[in-house]
């Protein structure tokens, strides 16, 4: 059955080159529970003896899942149950790894149900009685001062373990945080396998978008636009993990606003032949997601291309993108990056700006922070983390270019996705180097 999954997965990735598809829910509810065994019998022991916790133990409750429980359920547990309790213990020397649930169920196929509720009446006797048996040196739990993501622990969950624990185990107590980090951004070689679907998708869907056959000049909003996108992920059977949006610059007297380019405050601004548009997009399929932002020009009558100064913005966006990724290298932090980033473009005389994040189960996923739009000193916390091989990010920044015919600065504002191994970067499903190109005969 495993061989015929992918062997699905595999004819759907080919067919793409036609048309993006999508598996049926019960074939993506397989791969995912495929995946999840890959990570949490060959990645997650790895990970936990990088970082030297033993003993991983992880609570929640439904409805107010910790952020990395929900990337351990099944497929088929669209909530945590009741409180649910996973503990992980990995001795590398005797190479013991348990996978223990302190819980009524089975978490799916790979986390035992460990509650004799007959003996241990109480599920926190229960939790110390794994802890007992095994001794460990560390107890990670997940805490966390700068990422959200290994924060997953709330405040009556701690007091509630914490209380009940030996003064002995109560001082093995440690922040899972690195482990946690790691856990969200190391993605497998089986992601990758299909990752690539996710951003080729991703791209044919703002093809579409930025086509003839949904904008009409003088007709077609912005806000139309943003809704377009959002219909369409949803008659595809997938979902996004935000709200996109879509801004137009063109010849007028308007000054380019960050804050107003991401929040789709002119929703009712039409679309006019002459205008340079910009999308914010991403999708959520598989358990990662996508984030990618490219630009569209609307042909006026009688053009054939977009005019050289704009294709030109767009390529000194491109090199901006080079000089970032080209800094990237294993064990330097976000901020190290940024700098000699921003360092390089100034060199450079590029008027940008640098805001790249990690990828994967989030959008905003946890790794290493490479700036933000408005901290471009560095970024304290994340952005001290280090880069790690087989990680995902998106190549998220602007650079401006001013359009003398425009009288003013244009901002080329690009986000792709990629990735970095020992091999070094590459773009998942490539990125843009040519403007899409709204009117004309083939559009």
């Amino acid at each position: 059955m495993k061989k015929i999954i992918w062997m699905f997965l595999f004819v759907t990735m080919a067919s793409m080159t036609a048309q993006a598809q999508v598996l049926p829910l019960k074939e993506q509810a397989k791969v995912i529970d495929e995946v999840l065994a890959d990570r949490l019998n060959n990645l997650l022991p790895v990970l936990m003896e990088k970082n030297n916790i033993d003993m991983w133990v992880l609570i929640t409750r439904e409805y107010n899942e910790d952020p990395i429980v929900k990337t351990m359920l099944p497929a088929t547990w669209l909530s945590a149950r009741r409180r649910t309790i996973i503990v992980f213990y990995n001795n590398p020397a005797t190479k013991v790894f348990k996978k223990l649930a302190v819980a009524r169920y089975n978490v799916g196929d790979q986390i035992e149900a460990s509650w004799d509720m007959k003996k241990f009446p109480d599920q926190w006797d229960a939790l110390n009685n794994i802890i007992e048996t095994y001794h460990p040196q560390k107890i990670g739990v997940n805490t966390s001062t700068h990422f959200a993501h290994a924060d997953g622990l709330d405040h009556t969950e701690y007091v509630e373990f914490t209380n009940k624990l030996s003064a002995a185990n109560k001082a093995k107590v440690v922040s899972a945080s690195n482990l946690g980090v790691a856990w969200m951004e190391t993605r497998t070689a089986r992601e990758m396998q299909y990752y690539p679907q996710l951003n080729s998708i991703t791209h044919k869907i703002i093809a579409e978008g930025f086509s003839s056959k949904v904008i009409t000049p003088g007709i077609t909003t912005t806000d139309d636009l943003v809704w377009w996108f959002r219909q369409k992920v949803n008659d595809m059977g997938l979902t996004t993990w935000f709200h996109p949006s879509v801004e137009i610059q063109r010849n007028d007297d308007a000054v380019f606003d960050h804050l107003k380019a991401f929040t789709n405050v002119d929703k009712d601004n039409t679309i006019r032949t002459g205008d340079l548009l910009h999308v914010d997009f991403g999708i959520t399929y598989l358990r990662l997601n996508t984030d990618v932002q490219e630009h569209a020009y609307v042909l006026a009558p009688g053009e054939k291309e977009a005019p050289a100064y704009l294709n030109e913005g767009l390529k000194t966006s491109n090199r901006l993108q080079d000089i970032l990724t080209s800094h990237f290298k294993e064990n330097q932090t976000g901020n190290e990056i940024l700098a000699a980033s921003l360092a390089q473009m100034k060199q450079e005389n590029i008027n940008g700006s640098i805001y790249t994040h990690p990828l994967g189960f989030n959008g905003h996923a946890a790794g290493p922070t490479i700036g933000m739009w408005d901290q471009q000193n560095g970024v304290p916390g994340s952005g001290d983390y280090p880069m790690h091989y087989k990680t995902a990010y998106s190549i998220e920044l602007n650079s401006a270019t001013y359009i003398k015919e425009w009288k003013k600065d244009v901002r080329f504002m690009l986000e792709q996705n990629g990735y970095f191994d020992e091999k070094g970067f590459w773009y998942i499903d490539g990125r843009q180097t040519k403007l899409h190109l709204v009117g004309g005969k083939n559009n």
